[in-house]
Formats: C-alpha cells, structure tokens, sequence
C-alpha cells in the first residue's frame, strides 16, 4: 500500500511524524509522503523512524496558494533539500497562519466563547496550530459537538468567524519547490471549487504555469470523478498521483491511511509509474534491512 499525502503534528495532525510511520507501518504502507501544510519540521523525525520501519518516505510539503474561489494546495513531493526560497514561503505563510489564528480567536472571544490562544497551545504543545486545533477545543469545552460541527457552524469559509488567509504565490512556489529537489503537484482538484464545465481549461492553465502532476484519487472525490481527473490530466499532460490527506485517528471518518476515493486502496502505480519516474534525484539504498530514500543529503540542512 501507499499513500501520497499525510499530515503529522508538525501541522494540523494528530500524530506526531514518527507515529504517524509507525501507524504507516501497522497499515501495511511500504510507500509514504509527509507534507504537512506550510512546513518541513516534520521530515527529519519521519526519515528516522522510516528507517526503522523499512519505509519509503517521500519528503514533502503541501503549501496554501492565492486562489480567487475554494482552495489551492500545492503538493511538494520528493525534496531532496530546502532552497532558501522555500524557507522563506514557509516563514511568510506561518505568520499568517499565526496572525489568522489569533484573528478568529478574538473574534470568538467577543462573540463570548471562553477561548484563547494560550489554552489552545497548552492543548497542543507540539501542533502549528490551525482552525482544526480551534475546531478541537470547542469540542473539548462543549461548544460544539463535533470537530465538523464547529467547520460548519463557525469556523468554515462563509461562517461567523471565518477569516480569509492569503496564500503563497503559485510560480514562486513552482520555482521553489523545483529549486528543492522535488516536483509540484496539484491537491485534491475539486477543492478548486471549479465546474466540470471550466476545470478542463483552468488545469490546462496550471500545466502551462509548470504544476506536473494532479492528486486525482483522494477522499474529496468519488471513484468516477477521481477516474475523469486521471483521464483529463493525462490529456493535459499531468502525472497523475493520490492520497489519504490523513491527520490523524478520529479526525476525519473518511480519511485512511492508504485510501483514497470511496475508501479504494491507492493504487500502487501511483507511485511506481506516476510518482516515481518523475523525481529528480530520488534514490533508494538497502541498509541493515531498511529502504533509505536520500536522507543523508539532508539530515543537516532539513531546517523550516
């Protein structure tokens, strides 16, 4: 089994990355990507512990982008370093996350909810924090009955507290993610929230723009539409890729490690004949028994 897209503690997971390899592990994933949202604090603890393990990690990142409708993420997958240049996206988009995060917490708190950023982080200690660790809190103090409740009631774009997050600019984030060794892949397409009718063209535009590949089979789609994805995308000249977009154990019912639409094994051509080939120095060794993806390259330079 594989999966191309996980989230750690490093973000908004709930596991930190190196359970997030053991729970791989117990899964039976052999192939696993760790891109947590506008970070890599979590890749040298998962290449770690994917040594152990007898894993392939891919080192990734998923990075929130500009978009005028729904939601842009852009998959990093296969870094091999961090350019300066990614450093600094990752930097400018934490402190907005930290500026957003206060913003909506103070407007809960004038709405009367008994909240603050210091309960939250007391909470999660080793999070970056985000509208899922408010979202959990407001569960936890009884304001809301479920994480998704607290989406759907306040937290989701067009409720009461929602607020706007800027992204990062897509070509720079092209141009920084292929400075760092990796390639550039469009998340979960639907989230795009663009009609069937226009999204052949709009990913025609991003292909042009140097995205590579298109997340086709993820948990946000059914099997028919992840199948339109792969045949769309091949015709644009997209690799085509997908992922769990797990956070965690009782986040989200509908995201499993190693699943993807309709709760479908990911296909392990994903990797082998899609991902793979694509890489630009993604190298694999044997040692003591374990797969070693190209992390000694790294293991001193993995700074976010």
């Amino acid at each position: 089994m594989i999966d191309l897209h996980t989230h750690s503690t490093a973000s908004d997971g709930n596991l930190s990355p190196q359970d997030l390899v053991l729970k791989a592990r117990e899964k039976g994933i052999t192939v696993l990507a760790l891109t947590d949202h506008d970070t890599t604090a979590g890749l040298d603890e998962a290449a770690s512990a994917a040594l152990t393990q007898g894993i392939t990690l891919v080192p990734g990142i998923e990075l929130n982008i500009s978009w005028p409708t729904g939601e842009f993420h852009l998959l990093g997958l296969g870094l091999t370093h961090i350019h300066p240049s990614l450093q600094a996206i990752t930097t400018e988009l934490k402190n907005q996350r930290t500026s957003r995060n206060s913003n909506i917490i103070l407007k809960l708190q004038q709405a009367g909810f008994n909240i603050s950023v210091e309960a939250i982080k007391k909470e999660f200690p080793q999070s970056t924090l985000g509208r899922p660790h408010i979202a959990s809190y407001l569960v936890k103090t009884g304001s809301c009955k479920t994480i998704q409740e607290a989406f759907d009631k306040y937290l989701g774009k067009g409720r009461p507290y929602y607020i706007h997050r800027a992204g990062a600019d897509l070509q720079q984030a092209i141009a920084a993610i292929k400075a760092s060794g990796g390639v550039s892949v469009l998340a979960h397409p639907l989230s795009l929230y663009v009609s069937w009718g226009k999204i052949e063209s709009v990913l025609g535009g991003l292909r042009e723009s140097g995205v590579e590949g298109i997340e086709a089979y993820h948990p946000g789609a059914r099997r028919p539409e992840g199948i339109r994805l792969e045949e769309m995308g091949r015709k644009l000249g997209f690799f085509i890729t997908g992922g769990s977009d797990f956070h965690g154990e009782g986040v989200r019912k509908d995201r499993k490690l190693g699943h993807g639409c309709n709760g479908e094994k990911l296909p392990h051509r994903l990797w082998t004949e899609e991902l793979l080939p694509h890489l630009q120095s993604f190298s694999t060794q044997v040692e003591g028994g374990a797969t070693e993806p190209m992390f000694k390259i790294w293991q001193s330079n993995m700074v976010d």
